[in-house]
């Protein structure tokens, strides 16, 4: 009965919670402040409301917490266990995520910069770039491992090769961007070619590289995760993931999921943020 009565608690919430997001994203101000409020509180409500739904679901019907614990009870874990999951993170994150996405990154930047001077490197490294862009993880990461042992340094190189096609491709790709006008009324200022880089072509790129930024901060930590499954010190996400749901602790595989899910979204959201702030001449950043 107890159970029962929840469940229709957390059916009315969702529903109130439903009304009055359809109501919040109805509203229109000029008022950036306030709709900056309004945008931020939509998204807040939605996730709130699934999980008081989630946790009436699991509650209401009774679902093993094996199959799918409520989200009380991921939460208490996360309490309990905060200490290991800070070391994970530490592990997973802070030492293989960060130095593999920079170096990854930064060299994928740098030999597109390199390549877009050449038409024969062009037209030969980025098919190349494509294939390795499909390789799967778990056929890289027991390599890497297997080159760089098991500590965080082959976590980080799995890294590197899963973000530096991404970004060379989109940079190249953005390098290109510019227009015929743009580049003859440089040509008519009589500007170098290193001008014209710097002044022009790598603006326009802009939007292209902030692209391959987010899109390999969650490359980055999948990546990482992964290629803990296949050989890692007793820390860290990945072998947090794997130990546990041996011992059918899907509580603290839950909590890890979230602390992963958490990192990887305040990654994208300051990435995001910085890309506004640059490329605020763009069109897509009008108007916000």
């Amino acid at each position: 009965m107890e159970n029962a009565t929840l469940l229709i608690i957390c059916l009315i919430f969702w529903l109130a919670a439903w009304f009055i997001n359809t109501r919040l994203a109805q509203i229109s101000s000029t008022n950036k402040t306030w709709m900056t409020l309004v945008n931020l509180a939509i998204p807040v409500l939605f996730g709130i409301a699934l999980l008081v739904l989630w946790e009436g679901i699991t509650r209401g019907f009774g679902v093993p917490t094996v199959l799918l614990p409520p989200p009380s009870m991921i939460w208490e874990r996360i309490a309990r266990s905060g200490s290991i999951l800070w070391a994970d993170f530490k592990q997973t994150y802070l030492k293989a995520v960060i130095a593999g996405y920079i170096l990854g990154c930064g060299l994928g930047f740098l030999i597109a910069i390199l390549v877009d001077r050449s038409p024969f490197w062009k037209a030969g490294i980025m098919p190349i770039g494509n294939l390795v862009s499909a390789l799967p993880i778990i056929g890289i990461a027991p390599i890497m491992v297997m080159w760089f042992g098991f500590d965080w340094q082959s976590k980080a190189a799995v890294v590197v090769v899963m973000t530096f096609f991404p970004m060379l491709v989109n940079t190249v790709a953005g390098l290109n961007a510019a227009g015929h006008m743009e580049r003859d009324l440089m040509r008519t200022y009589a500007s170098t070619k290193w001008q014209m880089l710097f002044k022009l072509r790598l603006p326009a790129a802009m939007p292209f590289i902030f692209n391959a930024l987010k899109i390999n901060s969650t490359l980055a930590l999948i990546g990482a995760i992964v290629a803990e499954f296949f050989g890692t010190p007793v820390v860290g996400m990945g072998f947090r993931i794997s130990a546990e749901i041996g011992r059918l602790n899907v509580d603290m595989v839950w909590a890890t999921i979230f602390v992963a899910a958490l990192a990887g979204s305040i990654s994208y959201g300051l990435i995001a943020l910085l890309e506004r702030s640059i490329t605020f001449w763009h069109p897509s950043n009008r108007g916000r």
